[in-house]
């Protein structure tokens, strides 16, 4: 069933990474800034609509369309396996529960900038990868690899039989997340917006660390904290 992606850069960057597209409608106004991708539909034989501004605000009224939306093959997610075979020194980052698109896009984004092998999400209670996602990510979701597992605890423990250390985001940690050592062979674990990481999934964390909060509110956004973690390890790797 074809996944529908929208806006600009999201269909850009679909074209650059080769997906397979099977319909493109596009505006009159977007022609020439959407050159590329319709040189790639054309060149694949690709369905292209061409639409006025107001027949594709009618088309799809829901969306923030950029005026560009295509259809293409669905997403296709990584094998975790294969991800650390051969890779010396990983660095995944694992989602816990997270329901936002929003927020998966960004951590996306973020974790594209940061050189992240592998996002790792559940299949179930948690948000899958979609058009949202494509949007916000903008494009980093066709250059990161994204594993969806059925059973998170038994990812996470298989992983760390494959010598990657698993650590857990908390609020009542004792060590501080700037502690971390981003050179090792490394898992970052992020819990959901509202609930935090699982029960089970904390047990199969190596260490948990926590990113102070000195003011009134007691959280972080989940993508904001996540994006905190990436860095740091990022920096311990530059």
């Amino acid at each position: 069933m074809p996944s529908k992606i929208i806006g600009k850069n999201a269909v850009i960057n679909a074209a650059e990474s080769k997906r397979k597209f099977f319909e493109v409608f596009v505006s009159y106004q977007n022609l020439n800034s959407c050159e590329s991708v319709l040189k790639y539909a054309e060149s694949n034989n690709v369905k292209i609509h061409i639409l006025r501004r107001n027949e594709m605000d009618v088309k799809f009224p829901k969306e923030k369309h950029q005026g560009i939306v295509a259809y293409v093959e669905e997403y296709k997610y990584a094998n975790i396996e294969e991800i650390l075979e051969g890779n010396e020194n990983p660095f995944i980052i694992i989602l816990d529960g997270l329901e936002d698109p929003q927020n998966l896009g960004a951590i996306l984004r973020t974790a594209d900038a940061t050189n992240v092998d592998c996002v790792i999400i559940p299949k179930n209670r948690s948000v899958a990868l979609n058009s949202t996602v494509a949007k916000v990510s903008t494009g980093a979701i066709e250059y990161v690899p994204v594993a969806q597992v059925t059973n998170l605890t038994q990812t996470i423990r298989r992983i760390k039989e494959l010598g990657v250390w698993v650590v857990g985001t908390d609020s009542d940690a004792e060590m501080d997340y700037t502690e971390i050592d981003g050179n090792m062979r490394i898992a970052i674990v992020v819990g959901s917006e509202g609930k935090g990481i699982s029960r089970l999934v904390k047990e199969q964390c190596d260490y948990l660390v926590k990113i102070p909060m000195n003011g009134k509110v007691n959280s972080l956004n989940a993508s904001v904290s996540a994006a905190l973690m990436m860095y740091e390890v990022y920096k311990g790797r530059h």
